[in-house]
């Protein structure tokens, strides 16, 4: 058997959404010579090739995109800046100190990089993860596979589906229904308000969607395909709702499958990589950026925050950002669902501006940041599930000597 082939590059990127190329394109401007974006689908873009309507692309082009014209626009602005971006290559396996395992339709190959980056983004809860009983039908599907009928497939799944979720996923699912001629029959949220913030809530009446509050879906229902669902209402009724399909929206978890494979510290809580404030895994090799960080935020946020971690990423390579061992946990306690970054480096070099912060649960109360028992910062305030709650590092001042951090959410 002939030995594995094993190639060297500068960064090796796996993930081409809008995270992965806009960090692409900035490691090339700023002067990495071989970079390569490893993507396993036969087209670079991301989520957004998906999603047919806008807006996208504003504040990176100064223009209004829908999803796959933003995508095109990424994947060719990569190109321009000499990113090699090689489709239908799936990542196997994270190796140490930046060694990965890839294979492709040309077969199995190593590619030993000075520096990875980790884009692979998030993906929604499926049925089997939210123990929904009932029938297994045809005709429920989450809102990537929706688009991608629609969109890139130009099939419909259904005509008249039930929408479970009020994220803003959900609210392009409305949008994508529009285009396609489906009228959905009503829209459910287990919780007592919209996810996705006022007035954008409002969309799915403005088009005709009955919404209904702390409404859970119950039973699945049908034979063939999906034929009805039973949903427990607010008050504790069961409503049968006639429908031909069932819409599973939003609840994304971040696309991990290889971090939780390899040596890298995961975090229980986003369901990412451990990072600091430079966006570096345990494995200084290693960064990361998107939403594999933490479930959801918008395609433009990505781009930017995949442009801040290649910058970091060359300051890395020159030498310039600190001994990645000198670093303080952050322990996330209460309310809150979620802190990146996990670890804080105590030095001058400035990373990543804020703590990302998220609740579990709406909440109203004091946000309070400690270090070692001593009050570093604190703010009374309101916050509610899935809307980023942002704390600027530089505010903190973390004093020298500092064993741990904790950020807890003490509700009224």
């Amino acid at each position: 058997m002939s030995p594995i082939n094993i190639e060297n590059v500068d960064v090796a990127i796996i993930g081409g959404g809008p995270s992965g190329l806009s960090a692409a394109i900035e490691l090339r401007k700023q002067g990495i010579d071989k970079v390569v974006v490893i993507e396993r689908e036969p087209e670079a873009g991301g989520i957004p090739r998906h999603c047919g309507h806008p807006p996208f692309g504003f504040w990176e082009y100064g223009r209004i995109y829908t999803g796959p014209d933003y995508a095109k626009r990424n994947v060719n602005e990569a190109k321009k800046a000499g990113v090699d971006i090689r489709v239908l290559h799936s990542v196997t396996r994270l190796g140490s100190h930046g060694q990965l395992d890839v294979v492709s339709p040309k077969g199995a190959m190593q590619i030993q990089a000075k520096r990875v980056l980790i884009a692979t983004g998030a993906r929604e809860t499926p049925r089997s993860a939210r123990l929904v009983g009932g029938d297994r039908p045809l005709g429920v599907i989450n809102t990537g596979a929706f688009q991608s009928y629609v969109y890139l497939e130009h099939l419909k799944p259904f005509e008249r589906p039930l929408i479970v979720g009020t994220e803003l996923v959900s609210l392009s699912s409305v949008l994508s229904c529009r285009k396609a001629g489906i009228k959905p029959v009503a829209m459910i949220e287990a919780n007592r308000r919209a996810t996705a913030r006022w007035p954008l809530s409002l969309f799915p009446r403005l088009c005709g969607v009955p919404m209904y509050f702390g409404a859970q879906l119950h039973e699945i229902h049908g034979t063939g395909r999906v034929e009805g669902a039973s949903v427990k209402m607010a008050d504790g009724s069961i409503r049968e709702f006639e429908c031909d399909g069932v819409l599973l929206t939003g609840r994304f978890t971040p696309e991990s499958s290889l971090v939780r494979l390899s040596d890298l510290k995961l975090d229980l809580k986003s369901g990412g990589p451990v990072i600091d404030q430079y966006g570096r895994c345990s494995d200084p090799a290693y960064f990361a950026a998107g939403n594999l960080l933490r479930p959801i935020e918008t395609a433009g946020w990505s781009y930017r925050e995949g442009r801040k971690i290649a910058s970091l990423i060359v300051r890395d390579i020159r030498g310039q950002l600190p001994a990645p061992g000198q670093s303080v946990e952050i322990l996330c306690k209460g309310q809150l669902k979620l802190c990146v970054p996990q670890r804080l480096t105590l030095s001058p070099v400035e990373g990543m501006k804020n703590l990302q912060m998220r609740v579990n649960r709406a909440t109203r109360g004091r946000l309070l940041i400690t270090a070692d028992g001593k009050e570093l910062w604190s703010r009374t305030t309101s916050a509610l599930p899935e809307r980023r709650i942002l704390v600027p590092i530089a505010s903190l001042n973390v004093p020298k000597g500092v064993q741990q951090i904790e950020v807890d959410f003490v509700g009224e």
